[in-house]
């Protein structure tokens, strides 16, 4: 059964009225609060301004610097480096890819690795927690954190 109810309420109607501005009406900006997220911004290698230094390459010119931290990096490697003796005998081999972030006090954090054994990742994590603390990276003047990724290559002979 169906009761139809008449409408005895009186909506009142709110006018909205339009945001849009023309080229001669001018805003003040005094007002407004910029919020500058700075904190936690990551700054890829690839395109930061000032790249982290690596102890040892800061006396080397700004255009040479990513290189010698690669350099630097590969020789900490090289010199670092032990197979897992479990993974030569199972005859385990591959590439794990490591991913770290160098923090705004040049701390190695967040180390990641991935690859096709965990002992190879425990190995290629224990690498580069050794790094040694970097001079953080800068954009703008400002430290900042710089994700940073690297293969290391597995393989028996």
């Amino acid at each position: 059964m169906i009761e139809i109810v008449e409408d005895e309420e009186e909506v009142e109607e709110t006018v909205i009225e339009s945001t849009e501005t023309d080229q001669e009406e001018i805003i003040e900006v005094d007002d407004i609060d910029i919020e500058e997220e700075e904190d936690d911004l990551s700054v890829p290698f690839a395109i930061i301004e000032d790249i982290p230094l690596f102890p040892g390459c800061e006396k080397v010119k700004k255009s040479k610097r990513r290189q010698c931290f690669q350099e630097k990096i590969n020789r900490h490697i090289v010199k670092n480096f032990r197979y897992p003796e479990i993974a030569q005998e199972m005859g385990i081999q591959g590439r794990v890819y490591v991913s770290f972030i160098i923090d705004k006090q040049g701390n190695i954090i967040t180390v990641t690795p991935r690859g096709p054994d965990k002992n190879l990742e425990k190995e290629a994590k224990r690498i580069i927690d050794a790094l040694p603390k970097m001079i953080p990276g800068k954009q703008r003047g400002r430290p900042v954190r710089v994700p940073y990724s690297i293969p290391i290559t597995f393989k028996l002979q």
